[in-house]
Order: structure tokens, then sequence, then C-alpha cells
């Protein structure tokens, strides 16, 4: 990517490779989509409580980095407009739920953009029905990783189906087709930025709303870029190698995570195929699985 970026050729890139995509170019043709992996090891304390600064840090030099800015509002600025309608679109499940340490960082540069607080709202269940979520312009897609007894893991693609009018739809074949949430009118080029929280994931469960803290570890880290599925690819990765390293062999998941390589191969709203993301590692680095 280029060391100064404006937001015209930021959203430029993307359409460009999209269109790439569209004409049938090799991967090595395709500008790659970046991802930024960044962990520290003091985003947990010992009793597994989150560290705001450390946070709000580490989501600044995650969103300086993929968008090569050196200022964290000047990065910000590059994705959100003083005038948007920002919905940030959070996950309240009640074992793993988005960390509000998290969502208090996002809304702190939100606001240091220049977006009036009264533009900014947050939710999850209740998006279809939120006025402001109704209005919005922009969105931020935020929640934690953990696996999912319909969909094989919870990432940031399968936390848009509180848009979906109903959700069953969306559980046929292993929720392959949850990338059909990014087409939805209220979804669709809106979604500015994606993080996707690895500070403590879920790498194992069995059976509906299954939790075990036994299957919870201290990640400390955070999966952060504006294409929702490249994310959860990573996402994907991670989990997969904790499982392999905890179990000592590959067990595979309850269910297959199908909805992640489909959303990129048959729906084409982001990225899937590993050769085409830029993965950039930032931080802390010990047991970093990838």
């Amino acid at each position: 990517m280029k060391e100064k970026i404006t937001r015209r050729d930021f959203m430029k890139g993307t359409a460009a490779a999209a269109m790439g995509m569209a004409i049938g170019l090799s991967p090595e043709e395709i500008q790659k989509t970046r991802v930024i992996l960044i962990r520290h090891q003091d985003a947990l304390d010992e009793n597994s409580k989150h560290n705001a600064d450390i946070i709000q840090q580490m989501l600044d030099e995650a969103v300086m980095k993929l968008l090569d800015q050196k200022d964290a509002v000047a990065a910000w600025k590059l994705l959100i407009k003083p005038e948007d309608i920002v919905g940030i679109k959070t996950n309240v499940w009640r074992y793993l739920p988005t960390p509000a340490e998290l969502e208090g960082a996002i809304k702190k540069r939100l606001l240091d953009v220049g977006v009036k607080e009264e533009n900014i709202g947050l939710n999850d269940r209740g998006v279809r029905n939120d006025p402001l979520f109704q209005k919005a312009t922009a969105l931020i897609n935020t929640r934690p990783l953990r696996t999912h007894y319909w969909s094989g893991i919870g990432g940031c693609i399968k936390n848009l189906i509180t848009f979906g009018e109903r959700w069953p739809d969306y559980h046929p074949d292993s929720c392959a087709d949850l990338g059909l949430l990014l087409k939805l009118p209220q979804v669709q080029g809106k979604i500015r930025l994606n993080i996707l929280s690895v500070l403590n994931p879920q790498f194992h469960g069995r059976g509906a709303h299954h939790f075990d803290p036994r299957y919870v570890w201290n990640y400390k880290g955070l999966i952060v870029s504006t294409d929702t599925v490249a994310v959860d690819a990573v996402g994907l990765k991670i989990i997969q190698a904790k499982r392999l390293e905890h179990f000592g062999e590959e067990v595979e998941l309850e269910t297959t995570p199908k909805h992640v390589k489909v959303a990129g191969d048959r729906h084409k709203v982001g990225v899937s195929d590993w050769n085409r993301i830029e993965l950039v590692k930032l931080g802390w680095q010990d047991g970093i699985l990838i």
C-alpha cells in the first residue's frame, strides 16, 4: 500500500480488487487484502481483566498500519467522515460479549474524527429496528471469535445475522450462505472496519450455546481489516492451530465453517483465499500460532 493514502485512493483500491476478481486476473495480479493481527501481553491481566489503555493502543496501532498512517485519528479519518452516522455492530452473547473496553476504544476514535455523539449507536440483536442503524451511513463490525454450533465459527460474517429478517433462513447447509448478509441493504457498502476480538477466544464447544472456560484462552489479540471475510479467514486459521496444539491432532470442528470460503468464492463479498491475504503481525509474538 502507498505510504500516504487518501480516502478516494482507498476506495478506488478496493474497487480495483473487486474488478480484478470479476475479470479473472490471477492472485498475483490483484492487490492483496491487508489484515492486521496485533497482540499485547498486557491486554489482559492474570485474572483475565481487560486493560482499556492497552486495547486502545492496540486498536490505534492496527488501524494506522492498515492504512499506512502515523497518526490514529488521521487513519480513522480515511474511514469515517464527521457527518457519518455510525453504527457499532457489537455482540452481546452473555458468555463472551464484545469487551466494553474495545467498544469504548472504537467510540473514542469516532468522536475524535468529529462524529457527533448522537450519531453513534451501539447495538446487536436490535439493529434491524434501531432508528440509528436504519439511517446509518457507516458500520463498524466487531465481536469476539469463538466456535459456533451452526456455522463452525462465530466471526465478523456471522455477527451480521441480526440484520437478517429471519435468522433461521441462514442456517441450512452449515450456514453456508452467511456471506449474503453483506449484500443486505442495511449492510452493503457500509462496513468501514471489522475488528475481530481474539483477546480471549473460544476454540472448542459442543452443542448449541455451549460454553466451557477450559476452552477459552488468553490470546490477547485483535484482527483488523476492511474486509469482513478476510478477518474471519485469519481467525479460523488461529482456531484450527489452537485446536491442533490442544488436542495433539487435527480434530474437526463440530460444524464445518464453510461459510467463510463460500463468502469469498461464491458470493464475492470479500477475500477468503489465503494467497490473496497480506497478514501483518504486530506486537507480542509468543504463542501466535500463525
